[in-house]
């Protein structure tokens, strides 16, 4: 294993593998890329990887906007397949929630965005199979849809590769190394290793890494579960991304003859350690999920289980990532708290904290509202028009 490198990248996930690609990319050659399980072993393969733009603040809305060119045109802005499907997205919200979403729509189309407000009419034309009675209106965005997370970390970590970077897997740091008031590299299961950089991209591991050097990094861990199910005969076809605000869930078709289904928090439970926890299905999970899916699609009431798994999220207080440089420390950075939203902007997050290192600040999106010490200055992303969603779900998928 080397034992120096220009820059050290902790976690080998999507984040990682989009770091790894756009440092090389601008020049920096001698990557090392470190994780303790190897590439994908953690959170990101978890993921139900949606493709979508609408949040309801813009700083989230922006660098999803930014990152769908990449899943768009992939083999040209980075090389191999990332596995993107394009199915069409839809955002339902309660007849409560109406106001709220015409703005967020307003908001988005200011930012970019391909999307529009429809009528619960206009979705039944668009879904035939879709039960409606319960929406006045839906956000409809006819670009996105999902992506397979393996090939989409595997792609940029590949190129990565070609371009000069290292992937040591198996390898488990145990703390960073500072002197002088800057990093100077991390101590590991297999010895030390020098770098001026090192960045923090561990998930929910990322708070126990820089609590070493003294730094507090408010993330909670939060278990998430979803689970795949045999796409009845009457949906073949498949049908666009849902994430249904109005009942509580989100579901996407799953290559040719499955679906993924999820609803968030399902129960109220102790964080979990991500190094031990529960990682199948609830036996009541499993029905549960597939009777909320249901209550949109009555197709999906008669859904056979194929199989299931549950992850851990990374949760910041205000559920946005913290995307910044480390305060007194120079030469470390840290990318975490993505509080289940992380995969679909992992594009410009890898563009964005890349340009901070090597340029001192980022122009791809500007990541200021991602900063560490917004909570410290009581300014969290919150938008200005948040939805009332039932309890214990969020979009964070």
């Amino acid at each position: 294993m080397p034992q120096t490198a220009e820059a050290i990248i902790i976690g080998a996930g999507v984040m990682g593998a989009s770091l790894a690609f756009h440092l090389t990319r601008a020049g920096m050659h001698n990557v090392l890329v470190v994780d303790k399980k190897g590439l994908c072993g953690g959170m990101t393969a978890k993921s139900g990887a949606l493709v979508r733009m609408h949040y309801t603040n813009e700083p989230e809305a922006r660098m999803a906007f930014a990152s769908l060119r990449y899943f768009q045109h992939w083999d040209d802005m980075v090389g191999g397949a990332c596995g993107f499907t394009r199915t069409g997205f839809i955002m339902t919200v309660s007849p409560a929630n109406a106001a709220r979403l015409r703005h967020n729509v307003e908001m988005l189309q200011q930012v970019g965005v391909n999307t529009q407000v429809i009528t619960a009419q206009e979705l039944q034309e668009l879904q035939p199979a879709c039960q409606v009675n319960d929406l006045v209106v839906a956000a409809y965005e006819p670009e996105s849809g999902y992506a397979d997370p393996r090939a989409t970390t595997t792609a940029f970590m590949q190129r990565a590769q070609q371009q000069g970077a290292t992937l040591r897997e198996g390898v488990m740091v145990t703390g960073l190394r500072t002197a002088g008031g800057r990093v100077v590299g991390v101590d590991t299961n297999e010895g030390p290793i020098d770098a001026p950089i090192v960045v923090v991209m561990a998930g929910p591991w990322s708070d126990r890494l820089l609590k070493t050097v003294g730094i507090t990094f408010p993330i909670t861990t939060q278990r998430a579960q979803i689970a795949f199910y045999q796409r009845p005969a009457a949906l073949a076809q498949g049908h666009m991304v849902f994430i249904d605000g109005a009942i509580g869930t989100y579901f996407r078709p799953h290559g040719q003859d499955l679906t993924l289904i999820g609803v968030g928090q399902w129960q109220h439970e102790a964080p979990p350690d991500p190094d031990a926890y529960n990682e199948a299905n609830d036996p009541d999970y499993i029905p549960a999920a597939r009777a909320q899916a249901g209550q949109r699609f009555p197709a999906y009431t008669q859904a056979t289980y194929a199989r299931g798994h549950a992850g851990v999220y990374d949760v910041s207080p205000d559920s946005r990532a913290m995307l910044d440089r480390a305060p007194d420390l120079d030469g470390l950075y840290m990318a975490a708290g993505f509080s289940g939203t992380g995969f679909k902007i992992s594009p410009a997050v890898g563009a964005c904290m890349a340009e901070l290192i090597t340029q001192g600040r980022a122009t791809f999106v500007d990541i200021t509202p991602f900063r560490l010490r917004r909570f410290a200055e009581h300014q969290p992303i919150h938008g200005a028009h948040e939805y009332v969603l039932p309890e214990g779900f969020g979009h964070r998928v």
